[in-house]
This record gives C-alpha cells, structure tokens and sequence, in this order.
C-alpha cells in the first residue's frame, strides 16, 4: 500500500517538475507587469495625444513669467527635451539593476522602484496648477529612470520564479503588459476622453496608480527563490518561496538544481559588467544579447509608429479619425503579444525570432516600393497598411519580447544582473539614438529610410540563425553548456568550464567530487 502511495507521489513530482501555472504564480506576474511593465508602455505613448495642450501650456506659462511669448525654436528644445529625457531616464535606469537588484532583491527593487513613478506622477500631475513645465521635464527623466529598471528586472524576476516549462511565456508577460500600457495610453489620449485642454493633467498624473498597487500587494507575495538561495544563502526561505509558487511540498529537484547551479559559479563571484566583458566563458551570450538588443530597437519600430497616422492619411482615412487607427494598430500589437505568450513554448524562442524579424524585413523592403510608388499607383497606398500591420505583427511575435527571455536564460544567477544590464542600456541607447536620429534620416532620405531598417532586420536574422540556440524547456544549467561548446570552453562537469580560467589547489579532487555531484 505504501509503495503504490510513493509511486504515485513519484508520478505527481514528476507532472511537477514540468511545472504548472498556479494561482500564485499567475498572480505574481500579473501584479508585477501591471505594476511595472504597464507604465514603461503608458509613458512611451501617452504624450502623443496631448502634445499641442502641452506645448501651448509651455508657451503660456512662459508668456505669464516673462511678458513675451515663447521663440518657436526654444519651445521645439523644450518639447524635443520632454521626449527625449524618457529614454535618457531609461539608461540611468538601467544603470542602477545591478547594484539594486543584487543589494534589495527582485521583488524589494520592484518596491523601491515604485516611488520614482509615484513621485513623478504627483509632479506631472501638479504641473498646471503649479504653472510649472520644468518639472513635467524632470518628471520625465524620474519616470524613464523607473521604466529602465522596470523593463529589466521584472523579466528577470519572472523568469527565476517559473518553472522550465513556462519560463518563455511568463517571460513574455512583461512585453504583453507595455502593450497593454500604449494601448490605454492611446484610448485615454483620444480627444473626446482625456486628450484635451483640461484633460491632460490627469492623463499624466494616473500613471501613479498601478505603482500604487502594487505597493500595496507585492509585499505578500514571495522574492525570487533563486535570489533567496544563491545570493543570500537562506535555503530555508527559498524552499518555502518555492512551495508557495508551485503548489506543492516536494520542491527538491528544484533546489537541487539551483545547487549545481551555485556549485558551478562559485569561484566566479558575482559579475561586475567590466568582468562580464571581458570573460571568456559568457562571450557568445554577451554578444547575443547586444546583437538582439540591437535589432529590437534599430529595426525601426519608432518610425512605422510615426509614420503610420501618415500612411493611413494617404489611404484616405480622414485626419480626424487616424486617432482611431492609431488605437487599432495598438490593438493588433496587445493581440499578437498574446498570442506570443501562447505560441512561444511550442514553437520555441528561435522560430519567433527568425519569423518576427523576417516579417519586419520583408515588411520594410516592400513599404519602400510602396511609399515610393503610390502616387502613380493608387492601390499601393493600400500595400502600405497591409506592411504596417504585417510589421507590427511581426515586431510583438518576436523581436519585441523574446530578446528580454533570453537575457534572463542564457545567464546564469552570478551573471544575469550584470547582462541585464548591458542588454537594458543598449536598449535605451538604441531607443534614444533612434528619436535622435530618425527625424533627419527622414528628412534626407524619406521612404528610403526603411530599407536601412531592412537591412538592420536582415544581419539580426543571420546572426540568430547562425549562433543564438534554441533555449525552451531547458534548465539555467543545459542552456549553460551549449553555449559553453559555442564558447570554446569544454566542460564535463559543471566545473571544467572554469578551469580554464581558475587554478585551484587540489583541483584533481575538487573536479572528480564536482563529476560526482552532477551524475
């Protein structure tokens, strides 16, 4: 009776270590994305709507201090500062996920972050009675610094928390949450809610909210195992951050993992970003990672967005309701990052990419053939929405969210700070290099500009197809020594990869008890 009662315990560990969605969990990464991820999305796209009340408001406010209305030039540096101290924020945001996440935890910086956005919606929020447009500007900054550290750690929280088996999709959640946020930006942003002279404010100001709530509920909810056993070395509270995750007692082949894990990174230490660039052992991931980062953001996903309200104008839809298409353009991007989460542990990370950036190649090569061509030929005018939508979907199956899954698997718990931090600060870079750019390069080049967009999409596919592996349904640990092969690092246990870079004393020994644990 007993061996029947173990046997089934065996087959239900077994279900386990696949790993289920469990209330908890699901929870987590709602209130996680939704707290942190939806405003990085809400930020990006909310002042589109209201930039005439807000310009208009600057030049006002000017005009009432000084006695003189506002030069056209300075009140175009002043609005091109209030766009563009996003993304600037979103670096030093970046900047701050290793020191932070290694000294407060996932979930602690999480709740520290929250404050810069309560603190920067308060401001925003206050601007017009205060008659002040400077702090919208600094408000700016204070929300791209929360949105740079929201962007990376809530990837990096979800994934340490998930079991094998959902890594991807729940590694996704965070991309369908930014979505979600442009898309209730561009709803509240329509005139006839809060996208006008007296609305704005408050269009501003709610993005205090869901800082607010997950202020208030985060706390009940468990920090990232990983986090509780490799870095603080507490093997008590990881257990029971893990029970509570998957919904069962018997989490030991879960914490076994994590052991061989903290085995193998031992004599590393934690990486700096400086000792990460220069390790030979995690080269390919770091190059990876930049090249994807790269991609996702030079790829030109700003510029269809710009040039969107355009394309549909030259189609014939009537200016007063390219709003409207604006909107359903953020509907399709919500629509496809869902299916994302859905599709990504089937098909895997690879094909998603491969597939997403190929859609957003093709896309731009064609959209210049058609942009170009329109005048003479009226249907082609067409085509182009056809290639903005068929690049939007192939932006959000792909290269919009899957880079941030791989950050998260292709580094282990020692490195993965440091990496994620190298990936966020290329993706603000490129961001912020991009609104730089884009409006010159638009200037001098027009329509052309998209084939260079093309060609970007088309190196990220080649580099992808030819050394980023497919990664789903493995451990931290699998995924670990396949690219330890791409590394030139041979590795038989665990160990061997770092002795060719450590000599230890007695290391005959240490590498046959290491061959031992991991067999």
């Amino acid at each position: 009776m007993k061996l029947k009662g173990e046997k089934r315990e065996s087959s239900d560990r077994d279900e386990g270590s696949k790993g289920k969605m469990t209330l908890l969990l699901a929870l987590v990464a709602l209130i996680s994305a939704f707290g942190s991820s939806f405003q990085y999305g809400y930020n990006v796209s909310v002042i589109n709507s209201p930039a005439p009340y807000m310009q208009d408001f600057y030049n006002r406010t000017y005009f009432n201090r000084t006695g003189v209305p506002m030069d056209s030039s300075f009140q175009t540096l002043l609005w091109s500062l209030t766009v563009s101290m996003y993304p600037l924020g979103g670096l030093f945001g970046s900047l701050m996920v290793w020191p932070m996440v290694n000294n407060c935890g996932r979930k602690g910086t999480l709740l520290i972050n929250n404050l810069f956005s309560i603190t920067a919606a308060i401001l925003m929020g206050t601007s017009e009675i205060a008659k002040t447009f400077e702090v919208i500007i600094l408000s700016r900054v204070i929300m791209g610094i929360y949105a740079g550290l929201a962007s990376n750690v809530v990837p990096m929280f979800l994934g340490e928390i998930s079991p094998k088996n959902l890594r991807g999709a729940m590694g996704i959640v965070p991309q369908l949450f930014i979505t979600i946020g442009i898309l209730v930006a561009q709803i509240f942003g329509l005139s006839s809610i809060l996208g006008n002279v007296e609305g704005w404010p408050l269009l501003l100001g709610l993005t205090g909210i869901p800082s607010l709530i997950q202020l208030l509920i985060l706390p009940f909810f468990p920090e990232s195992p990983r986090y509780l056993l490799l870095q603080k070395g507490n093997e008590e509270q990881a257990r029971q951050a893990l029970q509570r995750l998957r919904g069962w007692d018997d989490v030991d082949d879960e914490i076994e993992e994590m052991r061989q894990e903290d085995r193998s990174e031992k004599e590393e230490g934690h990486f700096t970003v400086l000792s990460l660039c220069t390790f030979r052992g995690l080269r390919w991931q770091l190059i990876s990672i930049i090249v994807m980062m790269m991609g996702q953001q030079l790829s030109g996903v700003n510029a269809v967005f710009y040039y969107a309200d355009r394309i549909f104008q030259s189609a014939g839809v009537d200016a007063n309701n390219v709003q409207y298409v604006t909107v359903s353009i953020g509907a399709i991007n919500v629509v496809m990052t869902l299916l994302a989460v859905f599709i990504v542990e089937s098909l895997g990370r690879r094909v998603l990419l491969l597939a997403g950036f190929g859609l957003c190649c093709v896309s731009c090569a064609v959209l210049t053939l058609a942009l170009n061509l329109q005048t003479t030929v009226s249907w082609l005018s067409y085509l182009s929405i056809v290639c903005v939508i068929v690049y939007i979907i192939g932006h959000a199956i792909g290269a919009s969210p899957i880079p941030f899954v791989l950050i998260t698997e292709m580094f282990l718990q020692s490195s993965r700070p440091a990496a994620f931090m190298v990936g966020g600060s290329v993706h603000w870079i490129c961001n912020f290099t991009v609104g730089l750019v884009f409006l010159y390069m638009e200037a001098g080049l027009g329509p052309y500009s998209f084939l260079i967009f093309c060609a970007i999409c088309l190196a990220t596919i080649v580099y992808i197809f030819i050394i980023v592996p497919e990664t789903k349904n493995k451990t931290f640990m699998e995924i670990n020594r396949i690219m330890a092969k791409r590394n030139k690092v041979e590795i038989h246990g665990d160990k061997e990869q770092l002795k060719d870079f450590h000599t230890v004393p007695g290391g005959q020994t240490e590498k046959k008890e290491f061959a031992s644990t991991e067999l």
